[in-house]
């Protein structure tokens, strides 16, 4: 089934036409704007420094704790069950700055495209949605309730993806992130 077809793809584009989106999006964006655009701040979170856009890394770091930590739950067994919660503890530490570089690159779109504004603020709800799931897993993992943390984190994680395919939307469809400028040409 290609791309265009795809259920999911549909229902991304959907949200782009969903003019309700407006009413929170709108002063996100806003107050987005002004809190991330002197030029020091900007250049740091967008990772010009870098020669990378910093967000899709550190989302790497955020995913890549909390779906760790679900497989330990499901295989690694009594044993795995502080690694779990370290894992969780690290995506949840990682959120906040993996968040604004994110709102960053939003927010250099979002100006000027309804579109991005809309799924943008569904993405990031998702996000935070997520992230309350993950941290009522720790917390119920520390009260000594190890079945419903990961039952908890099972639920962030079906949030989380949702999320992550409105990420994908926003930087591969609707090229959030994305660096349009020629790299310079090397010297000779």
């Amino acid at each position: 089934m290609p791309f265009s077809t795809s259920p999911f793809r549909r229902a991304a584009e959907a949200l782009e036409t969903k003019a309700a989106l407006d009413a929170p999006a709108n002063p996100a964006r806003a107050v987005a704007g002004k809190l991330l655009s002197p030029a020091p701040i900007k250049a740091a979170l967008s990772g010009s420094w870098l020669g990378h856009a910093l967000h899709p890394i550190l989302t790497d770091l955020v995913i890549g704790s909390f779906v760790s930590a679900s497989v330990l739950d499901f295989v690694g067994g009594e044993d795995s069950e502080a690694g779990a919660e370290r894992l969780l503890a690290v995506g949840i530490a990682s959120y906040a700055p993996t968040a604004v570089t994110g709102v960053s690159d939003w927010a250099d779109r979002a100006g000027g495209d309804p579109g991005v504004r809309r799924v943008g603020i569904v993405h990031a709800a998702s996000n935070a949605i997520a992230l309350s799931l993950y941290g009522a897993s720790l917390a119920s993992r520390r009260a000594g309730s190890q079945q419903r943390g990961k039952l908890l984190a099972l639920a962030g994680g079906a949030v989380m993806g949702a999320g992550g395919y409105l990420g994908g939307h926003l930087a591969y469809v609707q090229g959030v992130g994305v660096e349009t400028q020629p790299a310079p040409a090397a010297a000779s």
